[in-house]
C-alpha cells in the first residue's frame, strides 16, 4: 500500500463479533466525512437527533462527534466559534477560537478518542466484548473514550493524575465507568500514565487493549480531517478581501489538537503553527521539566504524533495568567470589571465557555500577535477545548486560598494578566531548531516505550505524514461496510 504505513489487518471472527454488538445495541458508526461535513449524516438520523440530549450516552450521540453541532435545534449549523475582540484582548489581530463545549462529553477530546477506537472495531483489531479499552490521559482524552466504551457496553479503563481536578473524577464515575486509576503527580507526570499502562499489559495481556492518545496516528488524524477544515470553514467566513490567515495556536499535550495544522499549513502556505506548552514545564522550549496547573496539556516529553517539523513557534505560558484569568472570566466581580472597560456584554457571557487550557491558549495567541506584531487584517486560530464547567472546584479552592474575589482584583487581572500580557518566552523556530525537537522523542518513545530507531527516522519525512494524514478515505470505506453488516441503514 505505502512506503511507511502497514496495511490495515482485519480479524475477520473479532470483527464479527463486534459486528453483531453494535447491531444489539443500535450503533452505527458516522464516517470521518460525516463528523465534517454532518449535511451527509442519514435523514432517518437527524430526524432523532433533537429527542436526544447533547451530553446522553446514546448511541447516535456519536454523529455528534464535529465542530457542527447546533444546541438550539439538536441538529447541525455552521462551526461553533467565538471571536475576541480587541477590547478583551488588547491586541489589534482577530482571535478566534472553536468551542469544544458543544461535544458530547463537552470536550473535544471525544473525537480524538473516536479518530483511535473506530479504526481498531472495524477491522476487528478490538474485541468489545471481551477486552477492555485503557485510556490513559491527562483528563478529557479519558473522558472521551469512556463514552464510546458506554455506548459500546465495553469496560474502559481510565487513567489520568491524581491531582486533575475533582470534576473529571466525578464525571468517569457517574458515566459507570468501573475501573479508574489514579496515577501519581499532576499534568506533567505522563510517564507514571506509561508506567501503569505497562503494568497492565504484562499483568493482563491480550484482555486490555491501550489506547495510547500519544502515539495513536487516529488521534492527530481526527483533527486533520475534522477540526482543520472546520477552521478553513470559519476563516472563509469571516475573512475580508485583506484578511490573512497568519496563525494557528495549540497547546502541544498529546499532540492530536495541533494536527489541524498540518492541513492548515496545505491551504495556508505562510500561517505560524504555534505550540504553547506551560512554563514551569518549559519541555520545548528548554527542554525542561516541572509540574504545573494548566490541565490537560501532559508534558515532559514530545509526543510521537506530534510533528515537530511542522511548528513554527513554541509559546511558554507561566500558569499564574491562566489561573487569574479563570477567576477574571467566571467571577461576578471579574464580569463587571471586564463590561466596564468596554467588552461587549455578549463576549462576556461567553467567557464560562474556556476552560484553563483553553484560557492558555488564549494567552499564547496574544503573545504570538503581540511578537509577530500583527495587525488588524490578521486572524489567528485557537482551540478552546473544554469549560470552566470541568473547573468549578478550582475556583473554590482559589476562593478559599486567596479570599473573595474583589473589583481591584479584577483591575489587577485585567490590565497586568490580559492586557499586559508579553513577548516573552517565544521563541521561533529554525530548522535545527525544530530537528533538535524531534531528537527528543528518542529519549521517552526510544528507550522507554519500545519505538525503534528506524521508525523515529520516519517520522522526520515529510512523505510519512502525508501518508498517515492519507488514510481516512480507506477508514471511511471500512466504515461504511460495518454499518452495512449491521443492517442498521
Amino acid at each position: 500500500m505505502t512506503k511507511f504505513i502497514k496495511p490495515l489487518e482485519i480479524n475477520p471472527e473479532v470483527l464479527e463479533k463486534t459486528v453483531k454488538r453494535c447491531r444489539e445495541r443500535g450503533i452505527i458508526i458516522p464516517t470521518f466525512a460525516q463528523q465534517r461535513d454532518p449535511e451527509l449524516i442519514p435523514p432517518k438520523i437527524q430526524e432523532k437527533l433533537p429527542s436526544i440530549g447533547l451530553w446522553d450516552v446514546h448511541p447516535l450521540n456519536l454523529f455528534r462527534i464535529t465542530w457542527k453541532n447546533d444546541i438550539k435545534t439538536g441538529l447541525f449549523n455552521g462551526v461553533n466559534f467565538i471571536e475576541l475582540p480587541s477590547s478583551l484582548t488588547g491586541v489589534k489581530a482577530r482571535i478566534v477560537g472553536l468551542i469544544g463545549k458543544y461535544f458530547p462529553t463537552g470536550a473535544h477530546k471525544v473525537g480524538a478518542a473516536f479518530g483511535c477506537l473506530v479504526p481498531r472495531l472495524v477491522t476487528g483489531q478490538f474485541d468489545p466484548t471481551s477486552q477492555k479499552a485503557v485510556w490513559p490521559s491527562t483528563g478529557n482524552y479519558c473522558r472521551g473514550g469512556a463514552f464510546d466504551c458506554a455506548l459500546l457496553a465495553c469496560d474502559a479503563i481510565a487513567i489520568l493524575p491524581e491531582e486533575m481536578s475533582r470534576e473529571r473524577f466525578d464525571w468517569l464515575r457517574e458515566i459507570g465507568t468501573k475501573e479508574i486509576i489514579a496515577t501519581p503527580g499532576s499534568e506533567s507526570n505522563v510517564k507514571e500514565i506509561y508506567d501503569k499502562c505497562w503494568e497492565l499489559k504484562r499483568e493482563r495481556g491480550n484482555q486490555i487493549v491501550i489506547f495510547n492518545q500519544f502515539d495513536e496516528f487516529g488521534n492527530c488524524i481526527w483533527h486533520y480531517e475534522i477540526t482543520g477544515p472546520a477552521i478553513e470553514e470559519v476563516f472563509e467566513k469571516l475573512k475580508s478581501p485583506r484578511s490573512r490567515f497568519a496563525a494557528y495556536v495549540s497547546a502541544t499535550g498529546s499532540a492530536g489538537t495541533i494536527g489541524a495544522g498540518d492541513y492548515l499549513r496545505k491551504k495556508f502556505p505562510l500561517l505560524k503553527v504555534g505550540a504553547s506548552e506551560a512554563l514551569q514545564c518549559p519541555t520545548l522550549f528548554l527542554n525542561g521539566f516541572g509540574a504545573h496547573r494548566i490541565e490537560g496539556i501532559g508534558d515532559k516529553h514530545v509526543p510521537w504524533i506530534h510533528n515537530v517539523r511542522n511548528t513554527d513557534v513554541v509559546i511558554a505560558i507561566d500558569d499564574e495568567y491562566p489561573m487569574r484569568l479563570l477567576r477574571l472570566f467566571n467571577e461576578e466581580k471579574g464580569k463587571e470589571l471586564l463590561i466596564k472597560e468596554g467588552v461587549p456584554e455578549h463576549v462576556v457571557a461567553s467567557l464560562p465557555l474556556l476552560g484553563i487550557s483553553s484560557i492558555s491558549n488564549l494567552i499564547s495567541s496574544i503573545k504570538l500577535a503581540r511578537f509577530f506584531e500583527l495587525d488588524e487584517r490578521d486572524i489567528v486560530f485557537t482551540i478552546f477545548t473544554d469549560s470552566a464547567e470541568m473547573y468549578l472546584s478550582r475556583i473554590k479552592e482559589l476562593r478559599e486560598e486567596r479570599g473573595e474575589y474583589s473589583e481591584r482584583d479584577a483591575l489587577v487581572d485585567f490590565h497586568h494578566f490580559l492586557q499586559g500580557i508579553k513577548t516573552d518566552w517565544i521563541k521561533e523556530l529554525g530548522y535545527w531548531d525544530r530537528k533538535a525537537l524531534h531528537n527528543l522523542k528518542y529519549f521517552t518513545w526510544v528507550e522507554q516505550q519500545g519505538k525503534t530507531v528506524e521508525e523515529l527516522n520516519h517520522l522526520w519525512s515529510p512523505d510519512f505524514w502525508e501518508e498517515v494524514f492519507s488514510q481516512v478515505p480507506e477508514w471511511d470505506r471500512l466504515i461504511t461496510e460495518f454499518n452495512s453488516r449491521t443492517g442498521l441503514i
